[in-house]
């Protein structure tokens, strides 16, 4: 688990904190004491979880910028004088990269650029975890594990912006931040879910849109495997590298995998079919395939055995906690009777096996379904 008494006081930055993921994080480093900072452009759905959570009330600063323009996150960055980065900032949809590419490789690969030379720049910053994904990879069509030394590639644009992304983060590396006593670490993760996702071409998201107005989930491919695991899992992984970055840097500046055991592994329709289970009010799945799918793996699945040997990871929660967690947390939003600050606390505190503290000031254990 995280360390809390690491990051209390700490100041950090976080790219793309209007995002899920992001806002996850924005959220949890704050509750753990941190001064948060942020660089992102307004959140890319309506309803979205920085919004419901209430996360522009946890930040230091909140900065509405595009990481294309290189002289503006420099200024930002140097004006902020951070401790550590964490970049997520991103294109984050493979259709989205197919209608267009060039947008897609901008934000997803000069952005990246653009973010590591304000580091460059500016000596506070001791730490950066950069986030790309798991489909870095080029797709070798075998059964096995993807380890971190394994061929990057990536034959939609989405997936090749972040290879590519990869490659920027090891030239500047070892050309630039390594002598300058600056760890620079990239996590690939993929198939996170969790509360407060509502981008469009996701399952999740999907299901809820369906689900929450009486209409059926239909689902282009039921068979598909994929390897499911909780932003929280995600977002551990995540913060321990930074915390090892931070203690041993040369040891721990590199690529890393974090994605859960096989055990996590399921269909498209034994997820989505759960979820209706859970959600209840007569929801429901059914097959209705797409001619116009855009091209993806099949299966992809992540060798984690680095992070679970060097830095004690491990997910968190099986896939049947993912679920119910996930169910709790949309239909508690739908409801519109909580304050989705306090439920998304309270999901942090209950993964951490802790209690959780409201707005209110109040203690609260989670109930889940």
């Amino acid at each position: 688990m995280p360390d809390k008494k690491f990051w209390a006081g700490k100041r950090v930055l976080v790219t793309g904190h209007t995002g899920f993921k992001g806002s996850w994080l924005a959220l949890w480093l704050s509750a753990m004491g941190a001064e948060v900072h942020g660089i992102a452009l307004d959140p890319l759905s309506e309803p979205n979880h920085f919004t419901l959570a209430g996360v522009k009330d946890y930040l230091a600063s909140d900065h509405r910028r595009d990481i294309r323009d290189g002289d503006d996150v420099s200024k930002i960055v140097t004006g902020i004088q951070p401790e550590i980065v964490f970049h997520l900032a991103a294109q984050p949809i493979v259709r989205v990269s197919y209608k267009d590419a060039p947008y897609t490789f901008a934000v997803n690969t000069m952005g990246t650029v653009n973010v590591l030379e304000a580091i460059r720049l500016t000596d506070s910053v001791r730490v950066a975890t950069m986030i790309t994904t798991d489909k870095v990879y080029e797709d070798q069509h075998w059964p096995h594990p993807y380890r971190e030394t394994d061929m990057l590639g990536g034959y939609d644009p989405y997936s090749a912006s972040k290879g590519c992304a990869e490659i920027v983060i090891s030239s500047y590396r070892r050309s630039f931040l390594e002598g300058q006593g600056k760890s620079i670490a990239s996590a690939r993760a993929g198939n996170v879910i969790g509360g407060g996702d509502w981008s469009e071409d996701r399952l999740i998201p999907d299901a809820i849109r369906a689900f929450s107005t009486g209409k059926p989930l239909e689902l282009r491919k039921p068979d598909a495997v994929r390897p499911w695991q909780h932003v929280l899992d995600v977002l551990t992984g995540y913060l321990m590298l930074a915390e090892a970055q931070w203690r041993k840097p040369e040891e721990f500046s590199r690529a890393w995998n974090f994605a859960p055991d096989t055990s996590s592994e399921e269909t498209v329709g034994f997820v989505a079919g759960h979820m209706a289970q859970m959600w209840g009010d007569k929801a429901e799945a059914v097959f209705k395939p797409n001619p116009d799918d855009p091209k993806e793996t099949a299966l992809l699945r992540l060798d984690s055995s680095l992070a679970r040997t060097h830095l004690d990871w491990e997910s968190n929660w099986p896939i049947m906690e993912v679920l119910k967690n996930t169910v709790q947390w949309y239909k508690t939003a739908v409801e519109g009777n909580s304050i989705m600050r306090d439920i998304s606390l309270a999901q942090i505190a209950d993964y951490c096996g802790e209690e959780a503290t409201t707005t209110g000031g109040q203690k609260q254990k989670q109930q889940i379904a």
